[in-house]
């Protein structure tokens, strides 16, 4: 016998069905993706999250927001990615699709998390679409050229220690080099109270809370590979990553996929939370 998650005791045979029986029904596992891969009725009648993608290129009219809330259906949850003026810099790519032009004056005070008016302006704009939506979670997801320096880190730790975050957990992405930074991010997440997202089959988050948030970019060389269709024994290791996070210290996982093939992996990673335990002794 061995002590699972809310201090149950399950056997070694019956421990991982025991467990995501009880997880899946109390929606510990939360699966989605980045995105509506399909119509929105649709998504909402398969899953009861997603991350919406569209404010990271640019915000949303309130009246907008407020539809998208009063169309999910109860207890439906919404994440939000932030938008992209917080975090990436006016010579970013991504900023050529959004339509809202930046006085040319004022771009320099926008993205790397810099503590400066324009920045939290925006940020307080981003507030409004977590609140009417409900957010639970909203992603700042930083680009590589934000990478470790001293410079970064303190532009980290001022912004997001003074931002209004509302009944929004923050979900803080970094990317490039930071990975070689692990003992940095954790103090940041410690000090600042956010979650490490990061993708859970490349590696490991760098602090453990009631949250988990893992975003999932496809395997491959490089940081991301958005043509990758997920196999099924991808799929059983994310499951057993899931299942190991949850004893570690969560009451909450986030399992977002980000890729062409999202729909159906998250589809088929559901079906596989959410099998039968007779189902499980024979895989």
């Amino acid at each position: 016998m061995r002590e699972g998650p809310r201090g149950i005791l399950v056997s070694s045979k019956w421990g991982l069905i025991v467990i995501l029986r009880m997880l899946t029904s109390q929606q510990a596992i939360k699966v989605g993706c980045c995105g509506f891969p399909t119509r929105q009725a649709e998504y909402y009648r398969l899953f009861h999250t997603v991350e919406v993608q569209s404010t990271f290129y640019n915000l949303p009219q309130t009246g907008t927001a407020e539809r998208w809330r009063s169309e999910a259906p109860p207890g439906f949850d919404f994440c939000v990615k932030a938008w992209q003026v917080i975090t990436h810099p006016a010579t970013s790519p991504t900023w050529r699709r959004m339509g809202k032009q930046i006085q040319t004056s004022k771009k320099a005070g926008y993205g790397h998390l810099k503590p400066t008016r324009e920045n939290f302006d925006a940020w307080a704009r981003t507030l409004d679409i977590c609140k009417i939506l409900n957010a639970n979670v909203c992603v700042i997801q930083c680009p590589p050229s934000f990478g470790f320096s001293r410079r970064n880190v303190d532009n980290v730790r001022r912004f997001l220690g003074q931002i209004d975050r509302g009944n929004t957990k923050i979900a803080w992405e970094p990317r490039g080099n930071w990975k070689e930074h692990a003992n940095a991010v954790k103090k940041l997440c410690n000090q600042l109270d956010i979650i490490h997202a990061v993708d859970i089959l490349r590696s490991e988050a760098a602090v453990s809370g009631k949250t988990s948030y893992f975003r999932l970019h496809g395997i491959g060389p490089r940081d991301f590979n958005y043509k990758y269709n997920y196999s099924r024994k991808d799929l059983e290791r994310l499951r057993e990553s899931a299942v190991a996070t949850l004893r570690k210290a969560a009451k909450q996982v986030f399992i977002m996929f980000n890729s062409v093939s999202m729909l159906e992996n998250a589809k088929a990673f559901q079906e596989m939370t959410q099998a039968s335990g007779a189902d499980w002794l024979t895989e």
